[in-house]
């Protein structure tokens, strides 16, 4: 089971989740989709991201809202296609990450 970036992240790309990852499993969704996605053959569950996201984009597998689930299959789908940049250090959020953060509620 792995851990699954939803579409909270889209539009904010906060990588506080990657500075704390000890494995190479975030992956840059870039402009088409403005978001990280999990890949869920690299994660090793350790859930030390969920916490750090300001958003709270990221779930447990088996602790996804419902209507969330189908982020299962985005995120493996994403990460499987091969052409994403795997993101390794934090970097800066976009620029419509506060505003977005601010949509949410947080």
């Amino acid at each position: 089971m792995a851990h699954v970036v939803t579409d909270n992240c889209q539009a904010c790309m906060y990588t506080d989740c990657v500075a704390v990852c000890p494995v190479d499993c975030f992956v840059d969704g870039g402009e088409t989709d403005k978001m990280l996605f999990i890949n869920p053959d690299e994660c090793i569950d350790c859930g030390a991201c969920i916490p750090e996201c300001p958003v709270e984009a990221i779930f447990a597998e088996d602790e996804l809202p419902e209507d969330k689930e189908k982020f299962i299959q985005i995120n493996a789908d994403k990460c499987e296609a091969g052409d994403l940049e795997v993101i390794t250090d934090q970097r800066d959020p976009l620029d419509t990450a506060d505003a977005k953060k601010a949509e949410l509620g947080f």
